[in-house]
C-alpha cells in the first residue's frame, strides 16, 4: 500500500493542473458562445461545462500527462490542452450514457437531462419536459464533443503527430460506441452472453478510459510504434480491473462516494459479470428473485438489500475481487517487461494506478 502515497500525490498534481485549464476554458468559451450564438446555446454549453467541472479523479486527462511525459514530451501547455479534450470527450460520453440508463444523478448532482428537464418546468415551456432535457441534454454533449474534436485538432504540435492523435481518439470512439451497444443489448436480451459482456469491458471501459489517453499522449510526443504497442496490455488489463470494480461499487458502495444511487443497476437490469456470476452460483428461489428484481423501476430499498446479500452469498463479490485483483497484477507485469521503454517515474504511476483500482472505494 506505500506505492499509493507517491500515486496519490502526483493525481493530484495532474488534477489539480487539469482542473485550471478546464476552469480557464469556461471563462473563455460562455462570453464567446453567448456573443456568437446567443442565450439557447450558451445554455447547453453551461450545462456541459456543469458537468465536465465535477472533477471526479481526472484519470484520464492524468494518462494524457503520464503518456506523454513518460516518452519524453516537455510542452505543458499543449499537452494540458490534448488531457482537457480527453476529459471533454469523456464528460460526452457520461450525459449519453445518464441519458440511456435514465440517471438522475452524476457525481452526487442532477445528470445534464435532468438539469434540463427542471429548465423546461421552471420557466413553463411548452411541450414535454423531459423529452426537452433528453433532447438538450444529447446537444450539450454532441456540442461539448466536437469542441473537443476543435482542441485536439488545434494542438501546437507536429501536424503529423496532431493527426496521428486526432485518427487514434476518433477510432476509439466508434469502438467505444460498439461497447455501448452491447452494453445496452445485454440489459435487454433475456440471456446475455458472457463474451458479448466482456466486450463491454475491453469495448468501452478499456479503451477509451485507459489505452486512448495513453497512446495520445504518446503519440504527441513523438513515441513509435513500439511504445504504443508496449503500454496497451497494461490499459487492457487494468482498464478490465477498473470496470469490474465499478460494478461492484455500483451495488456495494456508498452513495455519498460513488455519485448515485447504489439502487441503479439493479433497476437498469443490468447484466455485469458480478450480477451473471450471482445468477448462475445462487440458489434457485435466490434466482428466481434476483432475476425478478433487474429492470424494476420499482425496487425498493428492502428488495435491494435481498438483492445484495443473494449477491454476496453466491460468492460473486469475492469472485469480482480476485478476478480484479489478477487482472491488476496482469497489468503490472506488463509493465514490467517493457519498462525501459519509458521513465521510471511513468512506470511507477502507473503501476499505483493499478495498485489504487484495486482497493478503489469510490
Amino acid at each position: 500500500m506505500s506505492s499509493l502515497l507517491p500515486f496519490a500525490a502526483t493525481l493530484a498534481a495532474y488534477k489539480q493542473a487539469i482542473d485550471g485549464d478546464i476552469e480557464a476554458y469556461g471563462a473563455y468559451i460562455r462570453p464567446t458562445t453567448l456573443q456568437q450564438y446567443g442565450d439557447y446555446a450558451l445554455l447547453e454549453v453551461n450545462t456541459f461545462l456543469d458537468v465536465l467541472g465535477r472533477g471526479g479523479k481526472r484519470i484520464r486527462g492524468s494518462l494524457v500527462l503520464v503518456g506523454y511525459e513518460m516518452c519524453g514530451g516537455h510542452d505543458r501547455a499543449m499537452i494540458l490542452q490534448a488531457a482537457r479534450a480527453i476529459e471533454m470527450l469523456h464528460t460526452y460520453m457520461l450525459i449519453i450514457d445518464d441519458v440511456q440508463d435514465r440517471s438522475a444523478v452524476r457525481r452526487g448532482k442532477p445528470s445534464a437531462h435532468t438539469l434540463l428537464t427542471a429548465y423546461h418546468r421552471k420557466h413553463r415551456l411548452r411541450g414535454d419536459a423531459a423529452h426537452t432535457g433528453m433532447s438538450l441534454a444529447l446537444n450539450a454533449a454532441l456540442a461539448g464533443a466536437h469542441a473537443a474534436e476543435v482542441i485536439l485538432s488545434n494542438l501546437n504540435a507536429d501536424p503529423q503527430l496532431r493527426l496521428n492523435a486526432l485518427s487514434i481518439t476518433n477510432r476509439t470512439m466508434g469502438i467505444t460506441v460498439h461497447g455501448q451497444t452491447y452494453d445496452i443489448f445485454n440489459e435487454v436480451v433475456s440471456r446475455p452472453r458472457m463474451a458479448d459482456v466482456e466486450r463491454v469491458l475491453d469495448w468501452k471501459t478499456a479503451q477509451y478510459s485507459f489505452i486512448n489517453p495513453l497512446h495520445v499522449g504518446m503519440v504527441l510526443a513523438g513515441a513509435d510504434c513500439q511504445s504504443t504497442d508496449a503500454i496497451t496490455p497494461y490499459g487492457q488489463h487494468v482498464g478490465r480491473a477498473f470496470q469490474i470494480t465499478d460494478d461492484a461499487l455500483g451495488i456495494f458502495g456508498a452513495e455519498q462516494l460513488i455519485g448515485k444511487s447504489p439502487l441503479d443497476d439493479i433497476r437498469e437490469g443490468k447484466r455485469t459479470l458480478l450480477m451473471l456470476y450471482a445468477l448462475k452460483h445462487a440458489d434457485p428461489s435466490d434466482r428466481a428473485f434476483l432475476e425478478s428484481c433487474l429492470g424494476k423501476a420499482t425496487l425498493t430499498k428492502r428488495d435491494f438489500q435481498r438483492c445484495r446479500n443473494i449477491i454476496v452469498a453466491s460468492g460473486a463479490e469475492a469472485y469480482m475481487q480476485g478476478l480484479a485483483d489478477a487482472e491488476a497484477g496482469a497489468a503490472t507485469a506488463s509493465l514490467e517487461a517493457s519498462q525501459h521503454l519509458w521513465t521510471h517515474e511513468g512506470v511507477a504511476f502507473l503501476n499505483g494506478l493499478a495498485e489504487a483500482i484495486r482497493h478503489r472505494t469510490a
